[in-house]
């Protein structure tokens, strides 16, 4: 689920569409390539992105959808080259994006299930059917990923993510943590630094702009979290759960910073 831009065709910079904002530096619709793309897929100001305005670029991931699009469903055809695959390959990225995104979570709530004994035999069960699915339904040709229900899947799949990050967050009882940390809080702002924050489901929260800094966030759910300009300096992440590359690109943070294994810490960290 990594990324591997040399064996896309810029799919994020020509499928996908943004408006002109604080992330982004001009308005550019879906399906057209962007000003700033050079004729080999390369971005022409892609060591100057975050100072010229287009900060979301550094923060968006296609989980190696790009490269799966690119050289498995359309077999290495350029859009360039072969521009009758345009439409097809342009409709089919964002798609396998969102699924290899799902696998992202299922493919870690897998391996915790398996660490995790508090997990039923049942929830591994219906993990180890929902991977075999998704993978099942990436691998689709063009007509095929174009009546995957995304949303469908995505309802069978919270359930088994809640069980195994619930079976983990048990680990932690004994931590008093505030009323206020819930699924979906509005944590715009907070001070949570230097907090024993272990255990706590933060599913959807809002914690944009939240001074997390030197807060022990071990065993933490973080699935869907908003982690905009967020404090993580020092913070110890090493064990929080489904924590994905865009959510620390959009975070800040640095060296003292603690991630899962299987995550880096972004560029742009102090």
């Amino acid at each position: 689920m990594t990324a591997d831009c040399s064996r896309c065709f810029a799919l994020c910079c020509s499928a996908l569409g943004f408006e002109r904002s604080s992330d982004f530096g001009h308005d550019k619709p879906a399906g057209q390539a962007c000003q700033n793309l050079a004729a080999d897929f390369s971005c022409t100001i892609h060591a100057e992105l975050r100072v010229r305005g287009y900060r979301g670029c550094t923060v968006f991931d296609c989980f190696g959808a790009g490269q799966q699009v690119a050289q498995q469903t359309f077999g290495g055809r350029s859009w360039t080259e072969y521009p009758e695959v345009r439409p097809a390959m342009f409709s089919a990225f964002p798609v396998v994006r969102q699924l290899h995104e799902v696998l992202w979570y299922l493919d870690e709530a897998h391996r915790l299930a398996d660490a995790t004994p508090a997990v039923t035999a049942d929830t591994r069960a219906a993990l180890a059917a929902l991977l075999a699915e998704t993978v099942e339904l990436s691998q689709r040709d063009p007509a095929g990923l174009a009546v995957v229900d995304l949303g469908e899947l995505r309802q069978r799949i919270g359930p088994a993510l809640g069980a195994v990050s619930a079976g983990v967050r048990a680990g932690a009882d004994g931590v008093r943590l505030p009323r206020r940390l819930v699924p979906g809080a509005d944590l715009l702002g907070a001070d949570l630094a230097g907090r024993d924050l272990r255990g706590a489901d933060l599913r959807g929260a809002y914690l944009i702009a939240a001074d997390l800094a030197g807060a022990d966030l071990r065993g933490v759910d973080l699935l869907g979290a908003d982690l905009r300009d967020a404090g993580l300096h020092g913070a110890d992440l090493s064990s929080a759960l489904f924590l994905t590359p865009m959510q620390l690109a959009a975070a800040a943070g640095n060296a003292r910073t603690r991630l899962p294994a299987r995550l880096t810490a972004p560029a742009h960290w102090t």
